[in-house]
């Protein structure tokens, strides 16, 4: 009996052993790739980083010099308009499915149509907001009839939309019912229990879920094509088309001048390092307590 106790036992750990190898591999093979992205990342564009870079806008064809300045705060101005759209509507949404809507149909019909945009190709959504707003003229939607920030913006925000409100249903739905037990037994309404406790508990998830729409988003440039349209020159107006990082890279990436080429692997660095910065940045905060509702 002893001898098969102690077989077993070595058994357990063997297979634990195992496991914890496989584990540790898998979570190579993920990693591996994106350090190796990001590394030769850093070997084609950090030659290229100076002040300049964050200060000038592009040169002209041809010249050698300038930078990206115009690109990054454009990059800058759509993607707040695009998180000023993407997030309360997104949050909005999640938050009736989870709490308000649930078994609905209203409910069924809007969990389908966030899990279809989430898979439409990001060229469709610009093309749509180019015929919704840049290629049409119409006195209740604000700087249409042209290529604009703002339409930019609108396609961002929407892109953004089914990711936020799914990640937020999700979030809501793993808080335990005797949380919002308590709360209405305390004589709290409904909707004060859900966004007083509820969305508060969950809030490190659904910020989570704002990060990883605004990360997929931020590198997007088929829909700026339609819809910001780029700019050589710095622009803030969401009325006037605008330059972005990614928009920046692919004009500079197809063209013949090797100069530009290094300016488009420095960009494609930055765009990089400011989605990893913003959502470490998050990250932290919310691991900090800062942002936990649960505390």
């Amino acid at each position: 009996m002893a001898g098969n106790e102690n077989l077993r036992t070595r058994w357990r750990a063997w297979t634990d052993a195992g496991v914890t190898v496989l584990a540790i591999l898998a979570t190579l093979i993920v990693v591996t790739p994106l350090a190796a992205i990001f590394g030769y990342l850093i070997y084609k564009g950090a030659s290229s980083l100076n002040l300049a870079f964050f200060m000038q806008i592009p040169r002209p064809e041809g010249e050698s010099g300038g930078g990206m300045a115009n690109a990054i705060v454009g990059s800058g101005v759509l993607l707040l308009v695009a998180s000023l759209i993407g997030v309360p509507i997104g949050i909005g949404g999640g938050v009736f499915l989870a709490e308000f809507g649930r078994g609905t149909k209203l409910a069924n019909a809007v969990r389908f149509t966030a899990d279809v945009l989430n898979g439409v190709p990001s060229i469709v959504m610009g093309l749509a907001i180019y015929s919704l707003i840049v290629s049409t003229h119409s006195g209740l939607i604000p700087f249409s009839g042209h290529f604009s920030a703002f339409s930019g913006g609108v396609a961002l925000g929407i892109m953004m939309i089914p990711t936020v409100c799914r990640t937020t249903e999700e979030m809501l739905l793993m808080v335990p019912h005797a949380v919002r037990e308590a709360a209405l037994g305390l004589g709290l309404p409904n909707w004060r229990s859900v966004l007083s406790i509820t969305v508060k508990t969950a809030s490190p998830g659904i910020i989570t879920g704002c990060m990883l729409a605004f990360a997929r988003v931020a590198g997007e440039t088929a829909p700026l094509i339609f819809t910001a349209f780029g700019n050589a020159f710095m622009n803030t107006s969401l009325n006037q088309p605008i330059e972005a990082l990614p928009l920046q890279i692919w004009v500079f990436a197809i063209s013949p001048y090797d100069d530009q080429h290094r300016l488009a692997w420095a960009g494609a660095l930055v765009l990089i390092a400011l989605i990893v910065l913003a959502v470490s940045l998050v990250r932290y905060v919310t691991s900090r307590g800062v942002l936990k509702g649960a505390s």
